[in-house]
């Protein structure tokens, strides 16, 4: 695999997201994916990835594609789609000005959300016939709640869909405890924590023949940020799963195409195992959250007067230039990206985007991706 190989900056799909994810692998790094809720945060995320000289990945909850949507749309589920196709149009938009190859994602999805990633698939078969692509790179069905056999069916049944236009699927086997956006439980039994390699593989017999798959495979992950010795992660546990699945159908090392949840607070050295083990992609939203709001926070905290009044009660000073939510609003992004500098370089991805020098971004006027 040639870790050099150059794709067009802007979002990603089919076999272009393949080349993304084996070059991940070969060059023993991750993309960070970054939960969204708005345009502020999506751009926050392209700028940190510009920045850095590397791919990133975009993706949604449901909870963010209804807040991307209005919080006052009086469909809550057509918030939730519609939401999404917006955001994903953003990003198509505007993701090859930034330079970089962007992969867009909807994060999980359990078994009342299947309807909702049906829609999506809708949405993108239209976009696929306007524009030879799909709208989103993967969708994620957490299905890691319920029978290991109904998982892996209604999986492939989505996934018989979305292969036609060039999408993959994420699935989860065990499950990552805490919660996310009112997917998952704070209370999961520490067994489902960490599933056995067996497990695994049934997953690659089941889904590999129909298309591409990656495979959150929870190795003790936990949603949140919880104090040290809280969360017990065991990344050994991947390699088991990546050894059984070689041993198997006699394939390369690491074929499957792996997934840390909950990366948010996790140890470095963890997150450095995990990565020679097949991982190519790092949720991270906890952190990233906290980091706007830290911006944000700081902000209003040097300014206090300009958001008590509009004109300083005392010696008449007006505060436009403070209160106007570009103003704080922006020093939310910029806290959001430095927390992503640091992500890159954990996840070793810093300097190593595969999007063609020149080709687009950095004020191209040419339109790519």
């Amino acid at each position: 695999m040639n870790q050099n190989a150059n794709l067009n900056a802007g979002v990603v799909s089919g076999d272009d997201y393949l080349t993304l994810v084996k070059a991940c692998k070969a060059g023993g790094y991750a993309l960070p994916a970054v939960n969204v809720v708005g345009t502020n945060s999506i751009n926050a995320v392209m700028e940190a990835a510009a920045k850095n000289k590397a791919d990133v990945i975009v993706q949604l909850s449901n909870g963010g594609a209804e807040f991307y949507a209005g919080k006052g749309c009086p469909d809550a589920f057509q918030a939730k789609v519609l939401g999404a196709v917006s955001a994903a149009r953003h990003v198509h938009l505007l993701a090859a000005q930034y330079g970089v190859c962007v992969v867009l994602h909807t994060d999980h999805a359990d078994k009342k959300l299947i309807p909702w990633v049906e829609a999506l698939i809708t949405h993108g078969e239209a976009f696929y016939k306007e524009t030879g692509k799909p709208l989103f790179t993967s969708h994620m069905l957490d299905l890691s709640e319920e029978t290991i056999d109904f998982n892996l069916s209604e999986s492939a049944r989505l996934l018989k869909r979305m292969s036609k236009i060039g999408m993959s699927i994420e699935i989860e086997l065990g499950g990552t405890g805490g919660e996310e956006d009112g997917v998952g439980s704070e209370h999961v039994d520490n067994a489902k924590l960490y599933p056995q390699p067996e497990e695994c593989l049934k997953a690659y017999d089941v889904l590999a023949p129909i298309g591409h798959f990656s495979l959150a495979a929870s190795f003790g992950n936990v949603h949140g940020v919880y104090k040290p010795g809280n969360v017990k992660l065991r990344p050994e546990i991947l390699k088991n799963s990546q050894d059984l699945v070689q041993k198997t159908h006699k394939t390369g090392a690491n074929p499957l195409d792996l997934v840390f949840h909950g990366g948010s607070g996790s140890e470095k050295d963890k997150i450095a195992q995990a990565l020679t083990y097949g991982v190519f992609k790092m949720n991270i939203d906890t952190d990233t959250q906290f980091a706007f709001s830290e911006g944000v926070g700081k902000f209003v905290t040097a300014n206090p007067k300009a958001f008590q009044f509009q004109i300083d009660p005392v010696d008449g000073t007006p505060y436009k230039k403070l209160y106007d939510p570009r103003k704080w609003l922006r020093e939310g992004e910029k806290s959001l990206a430095a927390r992503l500098d640091e992500a890159f370089i954990d996840l070793k991805s810093a300097g190593k985007s595969l999007a063609q020098k020149g080709a687009c971004g950095n004020g191209a006027k040419t339109a790519c991706g």
